[in-house]
């Protein structure tokens, strides 16, 4: 057997050269991110022809995710300072593209999020800001050539999401109520009141996805009535529901509705890999079309108006983001461009779905990626934990992944208990299971990987970001002995002060997240001691002491999530013990690393450090 070459650092964490294709409304050009000046930004071009042009002039933060004006004449998009999550919309113009993009929401400190981006209203944007109130959000008409913003609906302070109609109408949103449960309100038109419409338990959930073509229903994932969440619909007068689709396996990831009139297309499922259950025969011969390109699966569909021109990028686990255009009216497809075309998808190894089942029966989809070139036993491994921890690891290419197996380990994500898209008893496994249940998950599937002879016991190592940084510590805090090192990125180290440290706009939907879940310490001025000494409990900080393995911390300095404190607070003590723990902060950043130089920085030394202590292989 013979190892595949060292991939080098840059190629899996340097910006793609192109990524993120979209076609414009009136199907005459395609954009596109690629770099200027080492950031991100959305380029041009005529379809047919070469005349590729840069639209926007981010060169602090860069640009990730975009979207286009209904009437094709600008690049809308969001971006924040520095990572402090506090976005605003920014409109750059198609036909003076040197010119600088316009901040079409100046206000400092002030979270913008788009609502809706009406189809037949090209002037204007719904945003919702928090202007008035910073734990509340309220929804704004914006002109887009003007900036000038018209209320439209006031956030009493329960609202989390809002829905319109397919006229751009803003005619539905989603509440939490004081118990944690959601509420479904809704109203004939803007001028008029919303009324209470339906309440669903929190395990239960709610989505509400849009209105039906004829405006007398709402469309909605919930799981009432079944252990998965299921597509219906929810009469807007009766408050009936009613199953329209639903998968055996997975959890609704969410449907296609036609941006202009409402009607349904289909519903995608994630299960092992992504299903998709057609709804409308045209969209299901386009999909189709869109499948047989490529053997991964269709991760982005982008039409034009005329739904025939469209953009199809892929998910695949070696090959990422292929993506190309194909004529629906002909059956033509043209290759656009591979975001990383340094990568070999030969040299990158192969994730395959494996099931573990937790000491207590619950079954565990989970993703097990071996390096190539070695015989997989007794391997050097990372577990590498997911964050969230309401989000789910799926097939795919992933940059972490490949990168460490390139370098030799064994890589092994855990769907541990509390990740979505498995079903409410699956996830509401979790409640008040932070270092309990949810760890004894990563445990068993340490012993798993060990007990398959794919792992060697002594060289199993431990990384995630987020949750996963706290899952992190918590494997080196209260499990010592089986985590030979760890790496902790933007991870909590109190669940106390995490919570009481939250944004302001999330404080109004605790209730049913992180207070159901983990609880509720109460503030420093009105703390509940025993809910706060729960948690404490609950936290690396309080077992600091037992930390024996290697340990590295990686933090943004700007982070409206998990503070800097969460990681100071963690080094400072370790340091104190004598502990050598790397610590690695960036200034400009927040819940994770955007600028290309300071991923880089990042993977760099995490390959030295589990290269020195888990024995993989490095590039010098």
């Amino acid at each position: 057997m013979t190892l595949p070459d060292l991939i080098p650092v840059e190629h899996f964490f340097e910006n793609p050269e192109k990524a993120g294709g979209q076609i414009s409304p009136d199907g005459t050009k395609l954009s596109y991110l690629a770099a200027e000046e080492n950031r991100l930004n959305v380029w041009v071009r005529t379809i047919g022809a070469d005349d590729d042009v840069c639209v926007t002039h981010d060169h602090v933060r860069g640009i990730t995710a975009y979207f286009w004006s209904r009437d094709s004449t600008r690049i809308l998009y969001l971006q924040d300072d520095g990572g402090d999550e506090n976005f605003h919309v920014h409109a750059a113009t198609i036909a003076t593209p040197d010119a600088p993009s316009k901040d079409l929401t100046p206000f400092p400190g002030v979270r913008a999020m788009i609502v809706d981006v009406p189809f037949h209203d090209a002037d204007h944007l719904l945003v919702a800001l928090n202007r008035r109130d910073p734990s509340a959000m309220d929804v704004h008409r914006l002109t887009i050539s003007t900036g000038e913003l018209e209320l439209v609906a006031e956030n009493p302070g329960h609202i989390g999401s809002w829905v319109t109609d397919a006229q751009g109408r803003l005619l539905a949103a989603v509440t939490q109520t004081p118990t944690g449960d959601n509420g479904v309100l809704v109203r004939a038109s803007e001028d008029e009141e919303f009324r209470d419409l339906r309440e669903f338990a929190n395990e239960d959930d709610v989505n509400v996805y849009g209105f039906t073509p004829d405006g007398t229903a709402l469309y909605i994932g919930t799981a009432e009535g079944s252990d998965l969440s299921r597509l219906c619909t929810l009469d807007i007068t009766s408050a009936e529901v009613k199953v329209v689709d639903a998968d055996e396996e997975a959890d609704l990831s969410g449907p296609y509705l036609d941006d202009e009139t409402g009607k349904l297309l289909g519903a995608v499922y994630v299960r092992d890999r992504l299903v998709f259950h057609p709804l409308d025969d045209e969209l299901a011969k386009v999909w189709a079309m869109a499948d047989a390109i490529h053997p991964g699966d269709v991760a982005a569909l982008s039409g034009d108006d005329s739904k025939t021109k469209w953009v199809v990028a892929f998910n695949d686990d070696r090959e990422p983001g292929v993506t190309y255009f194909l004529d629906s009216s002909t059956g033509t497809t043209e290759y656009l461009f591979r975001p990383r075309p340094l990568l070999d998808p030969e040299t990158l190894a192969p994730m395959q779905p494996v099931r573990i089942t937790a000491r207590d029966g619950l079954v565990l989809r989970s993703y097990l990626t071996l390096p190539l070139g070695v015989e997989p036993k007794q391997l050097p491994t990372v577990l590498l934990v997911h964050g969230g921890p309401w989000a789910r690891d799926s097939w795919g290419y992933q940059p972490e992944v490949q990168f460490l197996a390139n370098r030799g380990y064994a890589v092994l994500q855990v769907n541990y208990r509390g990740s979505t898209g498995f079903g409410k008893a699956f996830m509401h496994a979790a409640e008040l299971e932070f270092s309990g249940k949810m760890h004894h998950d990563l445990l068993d599937a340490v012993e798993w990987v060990v007990g398959e002879g794919y792992a060697d016991r002594a060289r199993v190592g431990i990384y995630g970001g987020s949750y996963g940084g706290y899952a992190t510590l918590v494997g080196l805090s209260f499990t010592p002995d089986v985590f030979a090192a760890g790496v902790d990125y933007v991870g909590p180290s109190s669940l106390v002060t995490l919570i009481r440290s939250f944004p302001a706009y999330w404080r109004p939907f605790l209730q049913g997240t992180w207070f159901r879940f983990v609880g509720d310490p109460g503030t420093e001025e009105e703390p509940n001691r025993e809910v706060e000494a729960q948690l404490l409990e609950r936290s690396p900080i309080s077992r600091v002491d037992r930390i024996k393995a290697p340990l590295m911390v990686v933090q943004g300095a700007n982070d409206p999530r998990v503070t800097k404190i969460e990681s100071d607070n963690i080094v400072e003590a370790l340091r104190d013990r004598g502990v050598d723990v790397e610590y690695l902060v960036k200034d400009d950043e927040g819940h994770g690393f955007a600028n290309p130089e300071n991923r880089l920085d990042l993977y760099r030394a995490m390959e030295r450090f589990f290269g020195k202590h888990l024995g993989g292989r490095t590039s010098g």
